[in-house]
């Protein structure tokens, strides 16, 4: 019969549960369910099992938290590339865009994706900013096109009454 591992008690088991299941990141959320199946009294092969973590990773865990505490338990990917908004615009020229939507575009017609990656390159300085960009500002800004859809040439007026009517 294999041997359960020994935890030191930096937290109880109520807590690592807690913390099981508080944790948004997927990687941390799957070492505090480990470490609270083996405090459990789970032997680490069945919790490896369990959690889907290779056996020599799991004791690699298990051996983290018991000299580090929560520190060793926290995902450090996070820590190499700190994260970059994705966002072209801030706050104040999502603002100034939206005004700027509120008026006809310059070669008049309808804002349209690219004319709106145009000013988005225009207000950003960028040098290229594509249309699929403008599209998801218009869209954001609830700005996009809303027309009803073409009616055929030849379609009979009362006959859609008609039918409108009865069902």
């Amino acid at each position: 019969m294999p041997r359960n591992l020994y935890l030191e008690p930096h937290f109880s088991t109520d807590e690592l549960k807690a913390h099981y299941r508080a944790s948004h990141d997927p990687v941390e959320s799957r070492r505090w369910h480990l470490l609270w199946l083996v405090c459990e009294q789970t032997t680490l092969t069945h919790a490896a099992q369990v959690v889907g973590l290779n056996y020599d990773y799991a004791r690699e865990i298990v051996r983290e938290y018991n000299c580090n505490g929560a520190n060793g338990v926290r995902n450090r990917r996070k820590d190499k590339r700190p994260q970059q908004s994705r966002s072209l615009l801030n706050q104040d020229q999502c603002a100034q865009l939206s005004a700027r939507l509120q008026t006809p575009p310059a070669d008049g017609g309808l804002w349209n994706g690219p004319k709106v990656a145009q000013v988005i390159a225009q207000m950003t300085g960028v040098e290229k900013v594509w249309p699929q960009r403008g599209w998801d500002y218009l869209k954001r800004l609830e700005q996009s096109l809303q027309v009803p859809r073409p009616r055929h040439r030849k379609g009979e007026l009362e006959a859609q009454t008609a039918f409108k009517k009865t069902s």
